[in-house]
């Protein structure tokens, strides 16, 4: 989680100075600000997330302490899938994480009825993720999205227009609650290739075949990815 330092900085001749920082870790931000304490002249210190979100040291400090029990160092892997000659659509997600100094593998997929092409089983795959990663109790962290989509992705980040409204309309849901759950996305466009876990999910998915499963992984295990 990045935040800004925001201060009220008291001078010798007492005159106050409005200062802001650059986007930092919230981890090095409050111990700057136990640094700038120390001076004896900060007035008034907050911080500030992406979102506009206020945060005062106790708050951030309590906030910190939460994530590092739940789900954190998330990257998430999406792909969707669609049969034409039976009109279903299938979605797989895999998501790597930490917690509490452990690390975890998500697998998951599920079969759609109601999509209507390949590009709009994309869509729906990312928002099946964002679902899980609500789940999993993911919050105001950044998380590393990777999938082979890279329509959508840079359709999120914003490089590219989406012009369909039936698209935008999953866009709209996506965004929401990326908002909601204030998560810092990083969108990387992948290969198929290095997106083979998430492509086999929505594969199977396809073919009735719904997983759900969870596994502690070695160092080496989350290394490879």
């Amino acid at each position: 989680m990045d935040v800004r330092i925001h201060w009220t900085y008291m001078t010798p001749k007492k005159r106050e100075v409005v200062l802001t920082s650059d986007f930092i870790r919230a981890e090095e931000a409050l111990v700057l600000a136990e640094d700038f304490e120390k001076t004896g002249r900060v007035k008034e210190i907050h911080f500030i997330d992406h979102r506009g979100v206020t945060w005062s040291k106790k708050e951030l400090n309590k906030l910190l302490k939460e994530i590092e029990r739940e789900p954190h160092d998330v990257i998430a892997y999406f792909d969707g899938g669609f049969d034409h000659a039976t009109a279903k659509g299938g979605v797989g997600v895999v998501i790597y994480y930490k917690q509490n100094n452990e690390r975890y593998r998500l697998r998951a997929n599920l079969q759609l009825d109601e999509l209507k092409s390949n590009n709009e089983a994309e869509y729906a795959a990312f928002w099946f993720l964002m679902q899980m990663l609500e789940e999993l109790g993911v919050h105001h962290l950044p998380v590393t999205f990777r999938g082979d989509s890279h329509v959508v992705l840079k359709q999120l980040f914003g490089d590219w227009p989406c012009f369909e409204d039936d698209y935008n309309a999953w866009l709209d849901r996506i965004e929401e609650k990326m908002s909601e759950l204030g998560i810092e996305p990083i969108y990387e466009p992948i290969s198929r290739k290095q997106n083979k876990e998430a492509d086999q999910l929505a594969c199977q998915a396809l073919a009735g075949q719904v997983i759900t499963s969870m596994m502690e992984l070695t160092e080496k295990g989350l290394g490879e990815k």
